[in-house]
């Protein structure tokens, strides 16, 4: 069997660095804001180029954090795309404000910004653009098209180490306000279990984040603010600390694979999805018109596939009562037809070009 992705291989030349890590952790029995936790977060703004890292508990408090630090009156209106994963909703919802939700473009899977621009009131005070695949919205040209006032949060769950057209990093501040990430198992940079960070050059939202995620205290004792308790454990970032150093290896790897398929995959019953110039390719999907026969075709030749996302936000039964007069067609299609390929940076080339070969004669 082809598995759609597996950590064990992905991590198995640092698997002797992560279990000494995790050893050292409890030998020091410092496993709450330990100095790992603060050597990740110095060493993840190196790697994204911003100001100010604050590692949290998962991608969505990482969302839910970050509007937090706003200060926006309850139910301010929030910019989304219809195609995204459940958190970035529900993060909107939490953090008392209205999601208002965009449909993505036409070939491919990013929010459509002409879109936006229509959906624009006065009490729009977020967009939150997905860079949904490890594929990256242009926020440049996001930015020139609406009002300094609203404030840019980008959702890079999927974008570990994407880039946009500039080539500077997602994360690193130069265009969004703010920028958050899941560090999820199955993400490009994932933990062993749950983990977040966000990233801004804005100091007032870093402090406000810190204190927030800290059940509101500055320090021990000091609570000046409410607050949650959305802090990143001493044993995850002493993990993430070491993934981060293979990070571009790994996503380079995807990369290449994804070049195998585009060029290869010729069935005219499969359309590719178009990504941004500098993807990093978290998922790699394919739209194909009769799902479920292809999905038990690929199981029935022992390779496993996956689903990102099989419902718009609109489409979950508890959001319907809520958007049940708004269509997105652009992102339904997608929902309807999208397959995620096997994606595993450590694939082996018989292994794509099998795959290449089972989907070419589907």
């Amino acid at each position: 069997m082809i598995n759609f992705y597996s950590i064990k291989k992905s991590d198995l030349k640092i698997k002797n660095k992560i279990l000494k890590s995790i050893k050292n952790v409890i030998q020091k029995n410092n496993f709450i804001l330990g100095n790992e936790v603060f050597d990740f977060e110095n060493k993840f703004s190196k790697f994204c180029g911003s100001k100010y890292a604050i590692s949290c508990s998962n991608g969505t408090d990482a969302i839910t954090l970050a509007l937090l630090s706003l200060n926006l009156k309850k139910n301010s209106e929030v910019i989304l795309p219809a195609m995204t994963y459940a958190s970035t909703f529900y993060a909107t919802i939490n953090a008392g404000l209205k999601p208002v939700l965009v449909d993505i473009n036409f070939d491919d899977p990013l929010i459509n910004i002409n879109q936006i621009k229509k959906k624009i009131t006065k009490k729009t005070k977020v967009i939150i653009p997905v860079h949904l695949y490890g594929s990256v919205v242009d926020i440049a040209l996001l930015k020139n098209n609406i009002s300094k006032k609203i404030f840019i949060i980008d959702d890079c769950a999927q974008a570990h180490g994407a880039k946009f057209k500039n080539k500077k990093r997602v994360g690193g501040g130069n265009i969004s306000d703010i920028s958050t990430f899941s560090l999820y198992p199955g993400k490009n940079l994932g933990a062993y279990g749950d983990a977040g960070i966000i990233t801004t050059n804005i100091l007032r939202f870093s402090e406000r984040i810190k204190k927030i995620k800290n059940i509101g205290a500055s320090k021990k004792f000091h609570h000046v603010t409410i607050g949650y308790n959305n802090r990143l454990d001493t044993i995850q970032a002493s993990i993430l600390i070491h993934k981060l150093d293979r990070l571009n290896i790994l996503n380079r790897n995807r990369v290449l694979i994804s070049k195998i398929y585009s060029t290869k995959i010729s069935n005219p019953k499969i359309k590719l999805v178009k990504y941004s110039k500098f993807a990093v390719y978290h998922q790699y999907v394919i739209r194909v018109k009769n799902r479920n026969n292809f999905i038990n075709y690929m199981k029935k030749n022992k390779i496993e596939t996956g689903l990102h996302y099989p419902h718009t936000i609109n489409q979950m039964k508890y959001y319907k009562k809520n958007f049940k007069k708004l269509t997105f067609p652009n992102a339904e299609t997608l929902a309807k037809e999208c397959v995620s390929l096997p994606i595993d940076p450590m694939l082996k080339k018989n292994e794509i070009d099998y795959i290449v070969k089972i989907i070419n004669n589907f």
